[in-house]
């Protein structure tokens, strides 16, 4: 889903872009001309020499997304040594830019078993880290990997944490899930954006005048729930800190990095003034 977004985005605005995924058939619908799909194994290192050969920047979007799309020793196999893999061969090769997909789930809430509340509202970069499930793990590792690499090769990493992501009938499932039941979404503090701004963020992590590691929020500016976000914080995380929280439906995750490093600035949204914010064109 991402994946195939960040490539359209990256080949229409003039990209020569190496396309990498296991299967062809998830490699199929990838525009043509400046796209050249290749298939393998991440966790192959002669492949991942490769496929990093001769470009100028990496996105590593490769993972699987939840705890539960494998055992945890899949999760955390993929997610961690695929990640290694991909940043320290594409440094050791001499690619000096690379934009990592981590996860707001790399703070522990999301996909926790035991009630966890955030420490601070709104929740920045510097937030503790909370997980005790291995995707948040996996992805947590990640992040030190990008910046473990960033240190010892130079160059520009970006980890880039997203909340969920959809646009299309994939939002409009979710933002169903979510208003039927806001308890259901917080650990995820109902957070949200839509995958063409995910796309776009990431070619702002390729583009703008960055050095070192940086490690960058980017959501929404709202939540996907009716009810405004205090209302939400108090009855569902009763012990997070208030006193800064914003108003209305303002998302409870910190925005600064991605507007100040990134330049970046959401312009798709799901509010259009209905009730159930189900029907608008802007999805």
């Amino acid at each position: 889903m991402l994946g195939q977004e960040v490539v359209a985005q990256l080949a229409a605005a003039g990209w020569t872009v190496r396309a990498h995924d296991r299967t062809a058939l998830a490699s199929s619908g990838l525009p043509g001309g400046s796209v050249e799909p290749v298939l393998g194994d991440l966790l192959d290192p002669g492949h991942a020499r490769e496929l990093v050969d001769g470009v100028d920047a990496v996105v590593h979007a490769a993972a699987l997304p939840s705890p539960n799309s494998g055992t945890p020793q899949e999760v955390f196999t993929v997610n961690v040594q695929g990640t290694y893999q991909v940043l320290d061969t594409a440094a050791r090769a001499g690619v000096r830019r690379m934009v990592h997909i981590s996860s707001l789930s790399a703070l522990g809430l999301a996909w926790s078993t035991v009630y966890r509340a955030p420490a601070e509202i709104p929740v920045t970069e510097g937030h503790p880290y909370l997980a005790e499930d291995v995707y948040g793990l996996s992805k947590h590792i990640g992040e030190l990997i990008a910046e473990t690499t960033a240190r010892r090769w130079g160059g520009t990493v970006v980890s880039l944490r997203f909340p969920f992501l959809g646009s299309g009938q994939r939002l409009r499932r979710h933002l169903t899930w979510v208003q039927e039941d806001p308890a259901r979404d917080r650990g995820g503090l109902w957070g949200w954006l839509d995958t063409r701004d995910a796309a776009r963020s990431v070619e702002a992590a390729l583009t703008r005048p960055l050095t070192g590691f940086h490690l960058i929020n980017v959501a929404a500016p709202d939540t996907t729930a009716l009810q405004p976000t205090r209302e939400l914080l108090s009855r569902h995380h009763p012990t997070a800190p208030l006193a800064d929280a914003p108003d209305a439906f303002g998302t409870p995750y910190s925005t600064r990095r991605s507007t100040e490093l990134l330049g970046f600035t959401p312009i798709h949204t799901w509010r259009d003034g209905t009730p159930a914010g189900l029907t608008g064109e802007q999805i």
